[in-house]
């Protein structure tokens, strides 16, 4: 497990620290009219390589906050989704959320509509990704036939996940579960690309967290949980711009990948060592995708 450095989670008034991720961190609230629900922080950090990195990015976490909850907004008719109110203690006001604690299924349920990342490994090895054959002859970029669905196991903080099979998760969380997790997340998928293309934008994959909430009847319901559709957790491409057999132009965080990878920084990625402070340029640059990401998406100006 690679030792990730995340910074101590700041105080908030009326919540106790549960937990930090890689971007969030999470509370459970002590006081008010939502005691004993979640409190999720959006912070300002940006990870690259297994690392959470000494720079972080101004407004990341707002932007992160608005997108997810722009498109809670554009979903809310195909799945309910964890957030109970933006009223949040003026510490983290603009980039926290109120949200349900959920039974949280231990499975990243990913979408792909387009071959890229470690999907591409996967089929450059077997044909096939995560046991879904796929037809010879595509290549960096290309459009699959139909969207599919990926999914991968939760992985301890620092660890990579690890895709698997339907058939996997089917034995993990039952065979009823996995079903209703496929279509929930091949809809959502379907109905972002749509959206997203509409606004010039290729929505290639996307990873997406669900929950269970259990009323007072003990009647369960799947929720759509975390974030969703952001560039931290999505990736999204310039329709105008595709072109199959290169690596795309992307609206998340390759800037910063792409200048730790370069000479210009110095860095080792083999060394084990944390990687170096970013250029104020990069942080800019990084800031500015995001923005625009955010902006293309909603027609909202940050």
């Amino acid at each position: 497990m690679a030792d990730l450095n995340i910074p101590p989670a700041p105080a908030v008034p009326g919540a106790k620290h549960l937990h930090s991720g890689k971007v969030r961190d999470l509370y459970l609230l002590e006081e008010g009219p939502h005691t004993g629900e979640l409190l999720m922080v959006a912070s300002d950090r940006i990870s690259a390589f297994d690392h959470v990195l000494e720079s972080t990015i101004p407004d990341k976490g707002e932007i992160l906050t608005r997108m997810s909850l722009w498109w809670f907004e554009q979903l809310d008719d195909l799945v309910p989704h964890h957030v109970l109110s933006t009223d949040v203690p003026d510490a983290v006001r603009g980039r926290a959320v109120v949200c349900q604690r959920l039974e949280m299924f231990p499975v990243e349920c990913v979408a792909r509509g387009y071959l890229t990342g470690s999907g591409l490994g996967d089929y450059q090895r077997t044909g096939e990704v995560c046991g879904v054959p796929l037809p010879t002859g595509l290549v960096d970029g290309s459009r699959l036939p139909a969207p599919i669905f990926t999914p991968a196991t939760k992985a301890a903080l620092g660890d990579h996940d690890e895709n698997v099979s339907f058939e996997a998760v089917a034995r993990q969380i039952g065979e009823d579960a996995a079903y209703e997790l496929r279509r929930l997340t091949l809809a959502i998928y379907s109905r972002a690309d749509e959206i997203a293309r509409a606004k010039g934008l290729i929505l290639a994959d996307t990873k997406l967290e669900f929950g269970l909430r259990r009323d007072e009847l003990g009647i369960r319901t799947v929720v759509l949980a975390d974030e969703v559709l952001t560039p931290d957790s999505s990736r999204y491409w310039s329709l105008e711009q595709w072109s199959p057999g290169r690596a795309q132009d992307s609206y998340d965080k390759q800037i910063v990948r792409n200048w730790l990878l370069s000479p210009e920084s110095g860095w080792d990625r083999t060394s084990g060592e944390a990687p170096p402070p970013l250029p104020a340029e990069i942080i800019e640059r990084t800031r500015a995708r995001y923005v625009e990401a955010y902006e293309r998406l909603t027609g909202r100006t940050f």
